[in-house]
This record gives structure tokens, C-alpha cells and sequence, in this order.
């Protein structure tokens, strides 16, 4: 049984999110605790360039509402939103918030996955706990 489990949830898959969560439920120890956490990728320099509001303060605030909403059908489910590159940060905040499962879903192969390599293959290889992988 696991103390920390971490769900990242990309919220154009947001559907997948209910799935992650009744699996985590399952291996959760009595006790533990379920963070759902959402990677913001940074805004390319050529696109930062024509936006003329706080685009990003505002968008960190409507994807941590969303997320949140996605929890508050949960009981005891915590969210979190960060900055970077999803297969790092999801990885990095593991290892600084004592992680001990990351579930994270993953779509069939195919040559592009391969070629580029998925949130969930960089999450398994780079993760400093296990990983579990759901199609």
C-alpha cells in the first residue's frame, strides 16, 4: 500500500482522470493521501510576445479551478499546478513531495510515441518511485 500517490492530469484528458483515481484508491494505504497535480508548459518567447496580458497568472488560476473541480468530487484529493516540461516536473515533484506512486495513463504505442516518447515513458524512467501505467 502506498502514503502518497501523485495522478498528473492533462486536462485535455481530464476524462481519464476518474479512472487514475479509483485505481489509486485501491492501492492507497489507510491514512494516505492523493495529490492530482497539472503541468503548465512554459509559453514559447514568439508567443509571449503578443500576449498582452498576465496570460500566464491567469491561466495558472482557471487550470488550478478545473483540477480542483476534478477533486472535489473526490474526497481527501489535493491539487497541485507547476511550471516546465511535463515528464521532469512531474518527476521532480515526486522526489520533493515523498512520493511513493505516480498512476498515470498511457495511450497504445505507436511510431510516433516511440519516436517522441510519451509524458508516461518519461515519467517511468526518470521517476524516483514506482510508476504505474494504465491503457
Amino acid at each position: 500500500m502506498y502514503s502518497h500517490i501523485l495522478i498528473p492530469v492533462a486536462l485535455d484528458h481530464e476524462g481519464a482522470a476518474a479512472r487514475k483515481i479509483a485505481t489509486a484508491r485501491h492501492l492507497l494505504a489507510p491514512g494516505g493521501r492523493i495529490t492530482l497535480l497539472t503541468v503548465l508548459e512554459d509559453i514559447p518567447g514568439f508567443v509571449a510576445e503578443f500576449v498582452t496580458v498576465s496570460a500566464e497568472n491567469h491561466l495558472s488560476n482557471r487550470v488550478k479551478e478545473r483540477l480542483e473541480a476534478i477533486a472535489a468530487t473526490e474526497e481527501g484529493v489535493e491539487t497541485a499546478v507547476v511550471k516546465g516540461k511535463a515528464g521532469v516536473q512531474i518527476c521532480s515533484y515526486a522526489s520533493e513531495n515523498a512520493v511513493d506512486l505516480i498512476v498515470v495513463s498511457a495511450q497504445s504505442p505507436d511510431a510516433r510515441g516511440y519516436a517522441l516518447g510519451s509524458t508516461a515513458a518519461r515519467a517511468a524512467r526518470r521517476a524516483p518511485c514506482s510508476v504505474f501505467i494504465l491503457r
